[in-house]
C-alpha cells in the first residue's frame, strides 16, 4: 500500500507541530525569564529605582564601565512620565534580545519634559539562566 498526498502531508503536519511543541517546551521558561526582567528592568526605570535598574545590567559591562556616585545623582535629578516599546526582536536560541523604547524624562528643577529613544540589548546566560542587559543604563541626557 503506498502513501498518499494527504497521507503525506498529514504527517508532515504533525511532525512540524511535535518539532514546535519540542522548540517551545525548550524555549519556553528562557522567554518567560527574558519577560520578567525586561518587566523588572522598565519597572525599575520607570519608577525611579536606578540603583535597581544597575543591577540588572551585564556584570561584564559594571565592571567595565562603572558608574560614578555623580552618574547616579544625576539620575536622581529626573522623573520618568513614561516607558514605552517601539518594537522588539529575539532570537532566544542565540540567548540575544533586542528592545527599542521610548522614555518619558522629566527635569526635576525646570519640569520640562521630553523624550529619549534608548535600544536595549540583552544576552541571556544559560550557566545562571538569567538575562542580563548589555547596553548599560540609557542616556537620558542625549542632545542636551
Amino acid at each position: 500500500m503506498r502513501p498518499t498526498v494527504h497521507t503525506l502531508s498529514a504527517f508532515v503536519m504533525l511532525l512540524s507541530a511535535l518539532l514546535l511543541a519540542s522548540c517551545a517546551s525548550t524555549l519556553g521558561p528562557v522567554n518567560d525569564s527574558l519577560q520578567k526582567t525586561q518587566y523588572a528592568w522598565a519597572g525599575a526605570i520607570r519608577w525611579g529605582d536606578f540603583e535597581g535598574a544597575w543591577g540588572v545590567v551585564d556584570p561584564a559591562y559594571r565592571a567595565a564601565n562603572p558608574l560614578t556616585d555623580l552618574e547616579m545623582e544625576r539620575y536622581q535629578q529626573v522623573q520618568i512620565s513614561s516607558y514605552r516599546e517601539l518594537a522588539s526582536t529575539a532570537d532566544l536560541q542565540g540567548g540575544y534580545a533586542g528592545r527599542d523604547i521610548e522614555i518619558g524624562v522629566i527635569n526635576r528643577h525646570t519640569l520640562a519634559e521630553r523624550t529619549v529613544r534608548y535600544r536595549e540589548e540583552w544576552r541571556y546566560d544559560a550557566i545562571d539562566k538569567q538575562w542580563w542587559l548589555t547596553s548599560g543604563m540609557p542616556d537620558l541626557w542625549q542632545g542636551q
